[in-house]
């Protein structure tokens, strides 16, 4: 028999292996191309900045404090899509790779059962040993969705206190009144106390002396701050309300004033009506509290 005639049985035998299979093979993994291209495409897409925000968080409840406008919002609802979007090209990118490995294997007649059986043991064995990573990636996955904090917003997140200044999967970092930036992993997060959604609450506590006449000094506090909030029209969100007396001690007298603010605008508007309150206390003669030791250093000396 002739070579030529022996090669051209040797390729009918052999076709399968040859011809069929690496041509199935090659198409599986021009499809994964395809599909990861595409993937990416889209969630490129919905990532894209734009009017009102990217088009994959408008879906998502938000809790976007009112005063946060501008450059601020746009910075905070990039960074939340951007990260999610992360996620979700790792998920697909893996989801193909993984689809397009068990479609080759099984092409070429291997039994893809066991490997099924082999990641699944691999992945408990990792996720016992990653269980805080892997915590810390659910959690930041989570916050991202319910939108608990983003960026610009003041919040109390246990051991720090200050304002976010990025939002990852696994660290949440921001900076306190001190500008010492803390790293905080999403994992070990166990309450977040945001300042910076819906209303604040101004709260003075006005100490007076106990011999001091503590009618009018709830009505001097009352209308000395219902003077001042006409200057911080733009924070303050209703009028003031006088609580009365808060606590009695053995030194003096304490009074409550609340006023309902804008978020994060609590503090500036504590300092401005506690100043003015102080001032008017201080016209109208109406003493403060002392130590119990002042006066008894005063009366013998």
């Amino acid at each position: 028999m002739s070579p030529e005639l022996r090669a051209f049985e040797l390729t009918e035998t052999n076709r399968d292996w040859l011809i069929h299979r690496p041509i199935e093979i090659a198409a599986y993994i021009v499809l994964a191309l395809v599909l990861r291209f595409l993937a990416h495409r889209a969630i490129d897409r919905m990532t894209k900045p734009r009017p009102g925000g990217p088009s994959l968080v408008k879906p998502l409840r938000e809790r976007t404090p009112p005063q946060v406008k501008g450059a601020l919002l746009n910075e905070r609802r990039l960074q939340r899509a951007g990260t999610i979007g992360s996620v979700l090209k790792s998920t697909v990118s893996v989801a193909v790779l993984v689809w397009c490995v068990l479609q080759i294997l099984s092409a070429i007649g291997m039994d893809v059962r066991p490997f099924l059986a082999s990641a699944g043991i691999a992945g408990v064995a990792i996720g016992f040993g990653a269980q805080n990573l892997v915590r810390d990636f659910l959690s930041g996955i989570f916050m991202l969705l319910e939108d608990q904090y983003g960026v610009g917003d003041v919040v109390d997140l246990g051991e720090a206190t200050g304002t976010i200044e990025t939002v990852g999967l696994r660290v949440t970092t921001l900076r306190d009144v001190s500008g010492t930036l803390w790293y905080c992993r999403n994992g070990e997060i166990v309450r977040v106390g945001n300042m910076s959604q819906g209303y604040a609450v101004a709260v003075l506590d006005l100490p007076i002396a106990r011999t001091a006449d503590i009618d009018k000094a709830c009505a001097v506090a009352s209308r000395t701050a219902t003077r001042a909030v006409d200057d911080l029209a733009s924070d303050v969100l209703e009028p003031p309300e006088m609580l009365g007396v808060q606590n009695v001690s053995a030194d003096g007298v304490v009074l409550r004033l609340t006023v309902k603010v804008k978020p994060a605008r609590q503090w500036a508007v504590q300092r401005s009506l506690h100043h003015a309150v102080l001032d008017a206390f201080a016209a109208e003669g109406i003493q403060a509290p002392y130590p119990v030791g002042r006066l008894y250093a005063d009366s013998t000396s």
